[in-house]
């Protein structure tokens, strides 16, 4: 009998306390921002058809927006290897401007160029570098500004 006594009768414990929380709810993922998808899926699905709504907005409405990725156009640049542009022309080419990324991201080093009458950019400028981050609007906005700048888009 002292055997007996000894063994223990154990149960399974599955009651449920009425203090119990449910379970948390699974998050939901958040899409990716539209600035972390891949440099050339942003650039052309996003940044130029944004930038030529922006630019019909003011006024310009037959620009031709290219991606592409060849040498920056200006004499005695120091490194002149390809790097990919956002190169803007209208007025049957009388107007471009470049938009260069050689860091192939829109967060790193910036420059921007203008020209008119098939002539060549004289000098390229550093484009967006007080900016610590950048989105599709900063850089439409900014873009258009610099435009503006040239006076292309309204007289001052």
């Amino acid at each position: 009998m002292a055997e007996e006594t000894n063994k223990q009768e154990v149960k399974p414990t599955t009651e449920v306390k009425a203090d119990a929380k449910p379970a948390a709810k699974a998050k939901k993922e958040k899409p990716p921002k539209l600035e972390d998808k891949p440099f050339h899926e942003f650039i052309q699905e996003h940044y130029l058809p944004s930038l030529k709504e922006a630019m019909a907005k003011a006024g310009i409405d037959h620009v031709n927006l290219t991606f592409v990725q060849q040498e920056v156009p200006i004499k005695g640049a120091s490194s002149n290897q390809p790097c990919w542009q956002v190169v803007g022309k209208w007025q049957n080419g009388d107007r471009q401007f470049n938009i260069y990324f050689p860091d192939e991201d829109i967060s790193g080093q910036k420059a921007f160029s203008s020209s008119t009458y098939g002539h060549a950019p004289s000098t390229i400028e550093s484009f967006m570098i007080d900016e610590k981050r950048v989105n599709l609007e900063l850089l439409v906005m900014y873009t258009i500004q610099r435009l503006n700048a040239q006076k292309w888009l309204t007289r001052n």
